[in-house]
């Protein structure tokens, strides 16, 4: 029989800083969609250069054995680091939101002092300093 454990309930305010500290969003600049595709091919590229690298190395040396050819393929794999690729996580809601007010006000689309205040209502939220921001 398993134990169920009753959670706590969360104040408004406690849901908008984890929802500011936890979500995430894609500030990439492309299609959050594409990242389903775009995931797998990047992935994917590296192996397959480095697949072909050691392919075409051993290629060059197949046939009569030869110690000097053996060296210098050897040398050449060894020498070349392999190609990788990693994933970065999204940015979190808070950061992404500052940055957005941040740039409203650069362009002039807000108010500079209106757009103060918003960006100093996240960084309370956040609980963060009044000139650290949180990314990544």
């Amino acid at each position: 029989m398993a134990v169920k454990t009753i959670s706590r309930r969360r104040s408004p305010q406690e849901k908008k800083r984890l929802s500011y500290t936890k979500d995430r969003r894609n500030d990439y600049g492309e299609n959050d969609k594409s990242s389903r595709k775009s995931i797998r091919r990047n992935k994917s590229a590296p192996h397959r250069a480095n697949r072909r690298h050691v392919s075409q190395t051993l290629d060059a040396i197949t046939g009569v054995v030869d110690e000097a050819a053996e060296e210098s393929a050897v040398q050449r794999l060894e020498s070349r680091r392999p190609k990788r690729w990693k994933k970065w996580r999204d940015a979190t809601l808070g950061a992404t939101v500052q940055d957005r007010l941040q740039r409203r006000a650069r362009l002039g689309i807000d108010d500079h002092e209106r757009n103060a205040e918003r960006v100093q209502r996240v960084r309370r939220r956040l609980r963060l300093p009044a000139g650290e921001t949180r990314r990544r």
